[in-house]
């Protein structure tokens, strides 16, 4: 062996050597959590399940009969909630850590999987309403199933609504993982844990930040760039901030332009118009159009009027 070689395996021994030890900030990370940590690749596996039955003519192969669609639909049924039950189960234990009872998170495992997959049909009929509300406010669509095919927004709200409805079983985690995954894809984020109603549009799409706590009715139409946001955080007596509502509740009927920010714990009127670049921290009553001030040009002589 060449000493170029020797020296490039002593190197790399010394490398592995020093990953191998755990770490202060491992161990602190570690005793935190329990032994079973969920597996973001079969989650990824969840989610595309997830639109096969959902969407089966888009996302799977074409089915000569209904007998064989519902043969396929059958058998992704059964992959699904087989999948889901063992990532709920490492959702559970990362949350209760290394003592829980194995046999208990088992069957809690098992009943919120059931619980998820029978709530599929209404999971499928809300995002349709989605669909078809992209369709209505964007003339540049031919069709839903260019919406189904093309649009992030529809990728999002996919992942949304199947993360808000593990997260409305109280699954820890997993909501959070699916969610991010379409962040990273889609450039829009959207928390678990917000309440969106039916029939709800993202145009373009980047840059929208829904929070946790937000309220969102039916109808609402939203453009790139969006916050629904906090304005600020409660701090509990040791300085961590406190989880209380601090996002806006967006009332039925609202459209909201590109890059406005709304902030805080404020009420959104049914029925109103968010300008475009529009910075609100108060509540607006409904049928309001709240819009940027207009620009003004004026000419001083001599100093006057500054």
């Amino acid at each position: 062996m060449s000493a170029i070689n020797s020296d490039i395996t002593e190197a790399l021994s010394y490398t592995v050597m020093q990953l191998s030890d755990v770490s202060k900030s491992e161990k602190q990370v570690y005793s935190e959590i329990g032994h079973v940590l969920p597996s973001v690749v079969t989650i990824n596996e969840i989610i595309m399940t997830l639109k096969q039955l959902l969407f089966p003519e888009f996302f799977y192969a074409s089915h000569s009969s209904e007998a064989m669609r519902q043969y396929h639909i059958g058998v992704g049924v059964d992959r699904l909630f087989t999948m889901l039950r063992k990532q709920i189960s490492a959702g559970l234990h990362f949350a209760l850590g290394k003592f829980c009872d194995d046999a208990v998170v088992a069957d809690a495992a098992t009943e919120k999987a059931a619980q998820a997959v029978a709530e599929l049909p209404e999971l499928k009929r809300r995002l349709y309403t989605d669909i078809r509300a992209i369709f209505n406010n964007d003339p540049a669509v031919g069709n839903e199933a260019e919406v189904i095919f093309c649009y992030p927004s529809v990728k999002a709200m996919l992942h949304y609504r199947f993360a808000h409805l593990l997260h409305s079983l109280e699954v820890p985690l997993l909501p959070r993982i699916i969610t991010e995954i379409a962040h990273s894809e889609t450039g829009i984020d959207i928390h678990p844990g917000a309440s969106i109603g039916e029939y709800f549009s993202i145009d373009h799409g980047t840059g929208v930040v829904i929070g946790e706590t937000c309220v969102i009715g039916r109808n609402v139409a939203i453009y790139q760039g969006v916050t629904l946001g906090a304005k600020n955080f409660s701090l509990d007596s040791e300085g961590h901030p406190v989880n209380i509502p601090r996002h806006p509740i967006i009332e039925d009927n609202v459209t909201i332009y590109s890059n406005a920010s709304v902030l805080g714990r404020v009420t959104i009127g049914h029925d109103t118009t968010i300008g475009g670049n529009v910075w609100v921290t108060h509540s607006v009553p409904p049928y309001s159009r709240v819009l940027q001030g207009q620009m003004r040009s004026e000419t001083f002589v001599d100093g006057a009027g500054i």
